[in-house]
């Protein structure tokens, strides 16, 4: 194996530089991999626009990802050179409350691979082994890279409880949302209905498992889901676009006594009508990443064929071409849903 690397490395708001640097060295219980693909989300495009509030400059990108297990530090046992796995990108402290009673993605002092620390975006990456899941050797790399948003609407499908034999509704279709949607079938929900602005996006949300899909530029939201649910509406919203507008669709149109559930991360002040949620108890969740049985029960319903991740699969590019991925996403929003980084070309997929 060569001695240096490629890293790709964001030193402002719309720059990325290409530096080389020595392969790290792993010590006692961390894990050497090989990157084979990096995902870029809705997160990573804030960083490039020098919007998100909780990162500086410079930093290495890369979150969502797959791997190759090149070599084991000192005891480690679990893993195997040579094995295809995805990385659990979560750095926490392990002290605070949230982390001494199980809910660690909560940590007070939490930081993230790529936002808050060092992400994935060279060719080589030092990991503790604690944070590296194997991936079964029947799902291609592809897959593995989309693990963790996958993760993502698995920890929002418990957030509200067994949803077995409910009738939900998805807002916003996404990436999440319609990850969120597939999830939900797979957990049992009998019946999705999704709402956007984009005709594309809905289309594709219905043939990767939505009931029913409501362009709510044409239709009225308290319309559509009377239509669809009958005078009881849902048991359960899902906000997938947070802003105002979804939030307040979903306060003014949840029955009574039902659950609200935001997902997506408003990017401003919100404006909604707590009044109206109050009067109704309405239970508000919220949902926040994942934990490490997400990870296990993502993995576990692509391996049982009840996700479907091909379809939202819209580009790939080389990882010399980081640049140019930010370009095109910018271009053709609403069209694309995950674009993946080629780290390793000469890798089958």
């Amino acid at each position: 194996m060569r001695e240096k690397m490629l890293q790709a490395i964001m030193s402002a708001p719309h720059e990325i530089q290409f530096k080389e640097i020595p392969i790290p060295e792993i010590s006692s219980g961390q894990v050497l991999v090989q990157i084979k693909r990096i995902g870029v989300c809705g997160s990573d495009m804030h960083v490039y626009h020098g919007q998100h509030p909780y990162v500086t400059y410079p930093l290495i990108q890369g979150h969502e990802v797959s791997a190759k297990v090149i070599s084991l530090g000192e005891d480690v046992t679990r893993l195997q050179e040579g094995q295809k796995v995805t990385i659990e990108p979560q750095v926490y402290c392990g002290q605070c409350y949230p982390c001494t009673h199980g809910k660690y993605n909560l940590c007070e002092d939490l930081k993230v691979m790529g936002f808050q620390t060092t992400g994935t975006a060279s060719e080589y990456f030092a990991v503790d082994a604690s944070k590296v899941t194997p991936l079964p050797d029947s799902m291609t790399y592809d897959e593995g890279a989309m693990i963790e948003p996958l993760a993502v609407t698995v920890h929002a499908c418990k957030r509200s409880g067994d949803v077995t034999g409910k009738k939900v509704v998805v807002l916003g279709a996404g990436p999440i949302g319609i990850l969120l949607c597939q999830s939900l079938k797979a957990f049992g929900a009998a019946e999705v209905m999704m709402t956007d602005i984009s005709d594309y996006r809905l289309e594709l949300a219905k043939r990767c498992g939505a009931d029913y899909v409501y362009n709510t530029k044409t239709i009225d939201f308290a319309k559509a889901i009377v239509e669809c649910f009958g005078k009881d509406k849902a048991d359960i919203i899902y906000d997938c676009a947070g802003n105002d507008i979804t939030m307040g669709q979903a306060i003014m149109n949840a029955r009574k006594g039902s659950i609200i559930v935001l997902l997506a991360v408003f990017a401003e002040m919100a404006n909604v009508d707590l009044a109206k949620l109050n009067d109704s108890e309405v239970d508000l969740y919220t949902s926040m990443m994942y934990r490490h049985d997400d990870y296990l029960d993502a993995i576990r319903l692509v391996e049982e064929g009840k996700i479907k991740l091909k379809p939202l699969m819209s580009k790939h590019f080389d990882f010399k071409d980081y640049p140019e991925a930010y370009t095109y996403i910018d271009k053709n929003h609403e069209t694309t849903m995950k674009v993946l980084i080629d780290v390793d070309l000469d890798e089958e997929n």
